[in-house]
């Protein structure tokens, strides 16, 4: 009569595998490591969300960029309503060619001429620089959001993928112990030569699924080092955990916010606030720039000094500027046209991404609550029976591969969880004051 016991070792993963908690947080230092430029770097022991956040804002290239371009559009604004300079002039008129003296009997002045704008013109340039400026500085703002964003997805990303690793390694430790207890039962003639293939066959799928999890998990790992703009970190563990249910106060930020303080509709309403200057300049363009001048000097026959004043008017006559009023009165009605659908859309995204928030958590909270506790128990009522004799062999590989999909399912209910939360947050304008990051980078734009 063959007698089969479960090796302690084989009931230790089993246990490991019906463990539901995510890795906890635990206490980080960092140590100072020099990087290729030469300057030295914090490397974190263990990396949380706040200082992921933290360190794309101020490594992250792509953010650069964006600060540097919001920094060209600020310089080229402050050009904008400037006065043309004033001109140098100096005239030798009346000169006499083929008698007298030549230059001497020339009458000779030095003198200025400046061209001054109509009034209203250059307060309208500079409305036009500013609505520019807000524009660049939303447009990085807006960046800035969306890279936070970018980081929480990958962050919560590599958390399940880790998680995910572990669960195959615990599942492919499970296999080959069963692979083990298969083949002593064929050897003592207790079960047939297919029992033992089939549990290899499950252990050789289990190591390739391993290799697939621990893949994707190093694939997101150095997938979130770039986005920090940190290669160096991207073996470096998490400190913090996945999120597993909902949190009223991003409900509350998405219905209660203030519908102005996104980027998308700042860049709206700037370039709204540019197109209503832009079209008031326009109408002002038939209005004539005089130039006026003043210039001095002495009659070249009699050496007696001068003065003489100068104004010169510009007549609308043959253009008067409509195309460009036209132009101009498009452009408006486009970007009115652009803020309020930028408004309906902002407000589209937020019911929408606040929907998937909430039956992500619903169905968080009906895996935790029935689903993994039912799984929990099958497996341990077919494990008891098993050792008793009441189930099969077939029975216990069946409900050891349940219970692995019933965990990496609940693990994908939870991830789908985090990066709804994360796009809900982004679409609120900005990270919940819990993050905290640092609110300046190297390369903010300068007011």
């Amino acid at each position: 009569m063959f007698s089969l016991s479960i090796p302690s070792s084989h009931l230790r993963l089993l246990g490991g595998l019906l463990c539901a908690a995510f890795p906890g947080r635990t206490g980080a230092t960092s140590v100072p490591l020099r990087g290729t430029d030469g300057n030295m770097r914090e490397v974190p022991a263990a990396l949380s969300l706040a200082d992921a956040v933290r360190l794309a804002l101020e490594n992250n290239p792509a953010l650069h960029a964006a600060g540097s371009r919001s920094e060209e559009i600020a310089g080229r604004a402050a050009q904008l309503g400037r006065h043309a300079n004033p001109e140098l002039e100096l005239v030798a008129e009346e000169w006499p060619w083929q008698h007298g003296r030549g230059l001497a009997d020339a009458k000779q002045t030095i003198g200025l001429t400046q061209p001054l704008l109509y009034p209203g013109k250059r307060s309208l340039d500079r409305q036009i620089g500013g609505a520019e400026v807000q524009a660049g500085r939303a447009e990085w703002a807006g960046r800035r959001v969306e890279l936070i964003r970018d980081v929480k997805i990958a962050y919560a990303r590599a958390l399940a993928a880790g998680r995910a690793a572990e669960v195959a390694a615990q599942l492919a430790d499970v296999a080959e112990a069963t692979a083990t207890v298969a083949r002593r039962r064929v050897e003592a003639g207790a079960a047939a030569f297919q029992e033992q293939l089939r549990a290899e066959v499950q252990h050789e799928q289990a190591r390739s699924a391993l290799a697939d999890r621990q893949t994707e998990a190093t694939e997101v790992r150095r997938f979130l080092a770039t986005l920090l703009g940190r290669p160096d970190l991207d073996e470096t563990p998490l400190a913090d955990r996945l999120a597993e249910a909902v949190d009223a106060a991003v409900l509350g930020a998405a219905g209660n916010g203030d519908p102005t303080v996104h980027p998308t509709l700042q860049v709206a309403q700037a370039g709204l606030d540019r197109a209503d200057a832009a079209y008031r300049r326009a109408r002002l363009e038939p209005m004539p720039d005089p130039t006026v001048g003043v210039n001095a000097g002495r009659l070249g026959a009699t050496g007696e000094a001068i003065i003489g004043v100068r104004l010169s008017i510009p007549l609308p006559v043959a253009d008067r500027g409509q195309g460009r009023q036209r132009a101009a009165r498009a452009a408006l009605n486009g970007a009115t046209a652009e803020l309020r659908a930028a408004q309906q859309n902002l407000q589209r995204d937020r019911a929408a991404a606040a929907q998937r928030y909430r039956a992500a958590g619903l169905q968080v909270a009906r895996y935790r609550e029935r689903t993994l506790p039912k799984a929990e128990e099958a497996l341990r009522l077919v494990r008891a029976g098993f050792e008793q004799g009441k189930f099969g062999f077939t029975d216990l590989l069946d409900t050891q591969r349940t219970i692995a999909d019933v965990r990496l399912a609940y693990l994908h209910q939870v991830l789908e969880l985090n990066l709804a939360q994360a796009e809900l947050e982004s679409l609120n304008g900005g990270p919940p004051a819990a993050v905290d990051p640092a609110e300046s980078g190297p390369l903010q734009p300068k007011e």
